[in-house]
């Protein structure tokens, strides 16, 4: 299995991960993930001067896509 660079494995996985490491664990740009943060679709807290995304914010993020696509009728 290839990983990422910046991806640690499961048994060293951060509770907070920067905006760049949830772009990549969740398959899109940096940009769109930034976008998301601040549209407030992606849960994100700030320490200091810093973002970062809770680890647990990923899966409530694709649940929350999964719920709206099944509530849109098939194209």
């Amino acid at each position: 299995m290839i990983q990422h660079p910046e991806q640690p494995t499961s048994a060293e996985t951060p509770l907070l991960l920067t905006v760049e490491q949830a772009a990549c664990r969740l398959g899109i740009g940096r940009t769109l993930a930034y976008a998301l943060v601040k549209a407030g679709e992606l849960e994100s807290v700030q320490i200091g001067r810093l973002r970062r995304i809770p680890a647990d914010a990923l899966p409530a993020f694709l649940n929350r896509l999964r719920a709206l696509a099944a509530d849109r009728p098939a194209a």
